[in-house]
C-alpha cells in the first residue's frame, strides 16, 4: 500500500517512493528524504503539525503540507 506521509498513523514505517521535488525544501532532500529510504512517524505535534519523522536514522519535523507531496510503500 501506498500513501503520503501526512497520513501515516504513529509508530507508522515505511519505504519513501517518490518526492516531488518541486514541492518540498532542497533541505529535506539533503537530509536524506530520497527515494528507498526508510521512514517511521515518531511523534505528532499537539495541534497535529508538524510531523516528527526518523528518516534512515535522522530525526526531522515536516509541516503536513509539505508531507502531502512524499509518497511512502508500507
Amino acid at each position: 500500500m501506498v500513501k503520503t506521509l501526512d497520513t501515516f498513523a504513529k509508530g507508522e514505517k515505511g519505504i519513501i517512493e517518490d518526492v516531488s521535488l518541486d514541492e518540498i525544501p532542497l533541505k529535506l532532500i539533503e537530509m536524506g528524504c530520497l527515494p528507498n529510504s526508510e521512514v517511521t512517524l515518531l511523534q505528532i505535534a499537539p495541534f497535529g503539525d508538524p510531523l516528527y519523522f526518523s528518516i534512515n536514522d535522522a530525526h526531522v519535523a515536516i509541516r503536513k503540507d509539505t508531507a502531502k507531496h512524499i509518497l511512502a510503500k508500507l
